[in-house]
């Protein structure tokens, strides 16, 4: 039996959407991988995409931050269609960080050199670039490990690093790709407190997606259910815990939250 303990309580209240994804349909070599894609995000909200591995919860972000393109259906970042928009436009016009779910650094680089690598690409004045890096050591608690190879770093210190390197650019959207994946139950822990700082000290709206109920939905404001390439539900957690076809396609009768 699973079993949620709430701690995120709803901060957000503005109602202005910040991205929109409107009937998208995507297949691949005659496999339908998405059907019917409907749900938008709103600004400074913190969201979660829920449902098991190979559901099409990675290709909704390829979708997003357009490394791939639909089939059928628009997206619209601040009521703006940008599908024609190349992956490097859009993510630097609307200010999109994407976080992998594995890898995003550069192995045989210093904690502090990742930071440096990618500061030097998004930020031109100096200054400010040492500024940020010093910033984010600091806010992430990498001091100790800012001169250790990325490569050596524990699984929550890889993670705080790739998040640190997204927000080097600012963003308004950040992607999070089962960012709590392979990770154990205290550095999940921190990693939820800090996707929650980030949206309320930071006002970040994040799309979360993950295949564990149990660690997404402590942290999020909202979420949808996937099964089958399909949005099947989309609730608070409160919400989504007693939606019978969220119930039937993912979670099960025996899934409680407290």
């Amino acid at each position: 039996m699973a079993i949620i303990k709430k701690f995120r309580i709803k901060s957000f209240k503005q109602k202005k959407t910040l991205l929109k994804l409107e009937d998208i349909y995507l297949s691949f070599e005659n496999r339908q991988i998405l059907q019917n894609i409907n749900f938008d995000i709103n600004q400074g909200e913190i969201m979660g995409m829920l449902g098991p591995n190979g559901v099409g919860k990675s290709t909704i972000f390829n979708l997003i931050t357009g490394l791939i393109k639909p089939n059928k259906g628009k997206i619209f970042i601040k009521n703006e269609n940008v599908n024609d928009y190349p992956i490097f436009v859009r993510t630097s016009k609307f200010k999109i960080g994407y976080v992998p779910q594995y890898g995003g650094y550069f192995f045989d680089l210093t904690l502090y050199e990742n930071l440096k690598a990618v500061s030097e690409i998004l930020l031109k004045d100096q200054r400010i670039r040492d500024e940020k890096i010093n910033y984010l050591i600091s806010k992430f608690e990498l001091g100790q490990t800012r001169d250790i190879k990325a490569k050596f770093l524990s699984g929550g210190q890889k993670k705080k690093l790739v998040i640190a390197m997204a927000l080097l650019g600012d963003p308004e959207l950040l992607l999070l790709d089962e960012c709590f994946a392979a990770l154990d139950v205290m550095t999940i822990k921190m990693l939820q407190q800090i996707i929650v700082n980030l949206q309320s000290e930071n006002k970040i709206t994040i799309c979360i997606c993950d295949h564990q109920a149990r660690d997404l939905l402590t942290c999020v404001d909202v979420a949808i259910v996937l099964s089958e390439g399909k949005v099947v539900a989309k609730g608070t957690p409160s919400e989504l815990v007693k939606n019978q076809n969220a119930i039937t396609a993912y979670f099960g009768d025996s899934f409680k939250f407290s």
